[in-house]
């Protein structure tokens, strides 16, 4: 992966791009009403390009983001993907952009944002799926360029990796059923093309959507081993001090 900078960059030109713009729609379309169910105080996006945002919409209202590195006139936090300056779980609400797709430790990055988020807190996860069209274009072009040069981390390996850090999923959704043909003649039919997908359910979308829960760890109260003690017999019964006289 080339630096952080220089990622950005890439991945905010191909989202500036027709099938950029069109992979974009449809993870808007699908990210909206799944964002909206989730609350808190505070909401954290991890992404490759701080531009490009899918947590404007939501009900939480502190929308946290940080940038790779410092622009002059630039007032946004910068901060390591992987090394995030927030507090252990402090976060209510993680949205990964395909954060895990591009860079050089996926699972690194998921326990950096699994520290952060609180205990019943929710993670949405938007990564590019390798059982799919793209998946398959993907060996058959360049990978120097974007999206291509990313991981494509299949579900059930993503799944192993959430069950390690005890974080329970709650749905599984997929999109960006189109083909990754870069012509926008050839894009303007794939909204027609997402509906159809989306109306059979098919798992073999470019995009994956898992929406997970950090669990709470129950506090087993530990109680403490009481000895059982034997009452000392300090008066002697009064049947046996009470002896009759005969005369």
């Amino acid at each position: 992966m080339p630096d952080s900078d220089e990622l950005s960059s890439l991945v905010g030109q191909w989202f500036q791009s027709p099938q950029g713009i069109a992979v974009l729609r449809v993870e808007q379309t699908l990210v909206t009403p799944i964002i909206s169910r989730l609350f808190g105080y505070h909401i954290l996006q991890v992404g490759c390009n701080n531009e490009v945002s899918l947590i404007g919409d939501s009900p939480v209202g502190h929308k946290i983001t940080f940038v790779p590195v410092h622009r002059p006139g630039s007032t946004q936090p910068v901060a390591n993907n992987e090394e995030l300056p927030l507090a252990n779980g402090s976060i209510d609400v993680v949205v990964l952009h395909h954060a895990l797709d591009f860079t050089d430790d996926s699972h690194r990055l998921l326990r950096e944002v699994t520290r952060v988020l609180r205990p019943g807190g929710q993670m949405l996860i938007i990564g590019f799926n390798p059982i799919s069209y793209w998946g398959l274009w993907k060996f058959f072009k360049r990978r120097i360029n974007i999206p291509w040069r990313g991981r494509f981390i299949s579900r059930k390996r993503i799944s192993d990796w959430l069950h390690l850090l005890e974080l329970h999923i709650e749905s599984v959704d997929y999109g960006v059923h189109f083909l990754p043909l870069n012509f926008s003649r050839l894009l303007r039919y794939a909204d027609k093309l997402e509906k159809f997908g989306a109306s059979i359910k098919s798992p073999f979308g470019g995009a994956y959507f898992i929406l997970c829960i950090k669990q709470r760890i129950p506090l087993t109260p530990i109680l403490p081993k009481w000895r059982s003690l034997r009452s000392r017999a300090t008066v002697i019964p009064a049947a046996e001090n009470v002896r009759a006289k005969i005369h």
